[in-house]
């Protein structure tokens, strides 16, 4: 007899973690490593919600609540989204996760068969394509090409839609290429979901990084939120990733279902950490604001420093706090190259290829690091390519 099930070989993994794992044994035996592979703001969550947190323990929220969440942090979540995107929303559009993970999860379950194809980005977050495949769906990829500034086709999107499909996947701001999609594009992809009764996931994680372009919501076109799942939550924008706090904006008719997921998973998100994103969403935003202007400083900087090093050319990402660069012409594989970099210049980064095939001849380099750390990894990354030249 088998021990583990054999659908837990179809469950992928997230790279980043593996590496950051790695990183931190070569760390154990006194090797400096730079830190550019995990995707977590190096800022601390900002004090008025911790003190939030702190007064929401000593007042009692320390006991289960509802499966969709919290009924004031439900309504702060939708008067947020309602003025922040520009569309209306109510409480009993919000589903409150341990992260935003699940909400991708659930999206899945509540909402594909088996059999059923779900379009997704390559390169994009490995963990769509994972969940996709353990439910029993096909995973179809739609590349995002350089040339583009690594977004899609619309044609190169339909052409890939079939009487099969049921689900569109997109991400934007996108991990890892920092790309974004237009008005226009999201408005194409609306009108496809319209035309074919798609389902769409909008991983709306990095809303709120963004530099020169304003972002946009697909719910902002008629019809969309009636067959629109966004993802969103608390740890990119409010430096809160070990809160564990994410959200879904899910069809009134779905959200039942959504409940049920968390019932039968999490029972619910803690109450304690809700209070705190209810301050987080309507307490001063001059920190939020501050980190932001640090990263586009940041992004500034890699970029000037990467397209500086032979055979490396990066282009300049408009949101997330990503960079991608092309390394073909060094003549390395991404993921050789990955290993390369950690164990000889002591920078950790991701091959490309951890995000998908497409991914090949790239590099994911995430800037939530000081200017300090990320001008080190830089020196050490062009004297190491020197080296591998010689």
């Amino acid at each position: 007899m088998e021990r583990i099930a054999g659908r837990m070989l179809g469950l992928g993994t997230e790279t980043a973690f593996e590496v950051l794992a790695r990183a931190k044994k070569l760390e154990a035996t006194g090797r400096d490593i730079v830190h550019l592979e995990i995707g977590e703001p190096d800022f601390d969550t900002p004090s008025n919600i911790v003190e939030a947190a702190c007064k929401a323990l000593r007042d009692g929220y320390t006991h289960y609540g509802p499966s969709s969440g919290l009924p004031p942090a439900r309504q702060a979540i939708a008067e947020y989204f309602s003025r922040d995107r520009g569309v209306q929303v109510g409480p009993e559009n919000v589903v409150i996760t341990p992260g935003a993970k699940p909400i991708l999860f659930y999206s899945i379950l509540a909402l594909v068969n088996p059999g059923d194809e779900v379009i997704y980005p390559d390169p994009g977050f490995p963990i769509y394509q994972s969940v996709i495949s353990f439910f029993g769906a096909k995973p179809v990829p739609l590349p995002l090409k350089e040339e583009r500034d690594f977004c899609f086709d619309l044609a190169d999107l339909e052409a890939r839609i079939t009487p099969k499909t049921r689900m569109i996947i997109f991400n934007s701001p996108h991990n890892p290429c920092g790309s974004m999609l237009s008005k226009d594009d999201l408005r194409g992809i609306a009108e496809l979901a319209e035309k074919h009764d798609l389902w769409v996931l909008a991983d709306e994680i990095y809303s709120k990084s963004t530099y020169e372009d304003p972002f946009e919501s697909i719910t902002q076109f008629p019809g969309m939120l009636d067959r629109t799942v966004v993802v969103d939550g608390f740890s990119k924008t409010y430096a809160m990733t070990g809160w564990r706090m994410g959200f879904g904006i899910v069809p009134k008719d779905a959200e039942p279902h959504f409940s049920r997921l968390m019932v039968n998973s999490n029972s619910c998100t803690s109450s304690f950490s809700q209070i705190a994103g209810i301050e987080a969403l309507n307490g001063p935003q001059d920190e939020v604001k501050a980190m932001v202007a640090e990263f586009r400083r940041r992004r500034d900087f890699i970029v000037d420093g990467l397209n500086a090093i032979d055979g490396v050319s990066c282009r300049k990402p408009k949101g997330a706090f990503y960079v991608f660069p092309n390394v073909k012409a060094l003549g390395m594989k991404s993921q050789e190259l990955q290993d390369h970099l950690l164990e000889n210049a002591g920078v950790a980064s991701l091959a490309g290829t951890s995000f998908g095939p497409e991914g090949e001849g790239y590099l994911r380099f995430s800037y939530a690091n000081s200017l300090a750390n990320i001008e080190k990894a830089l020196e050490r990354i062009a004297e190491s390519l020197q080296e591998v030249r010689r």
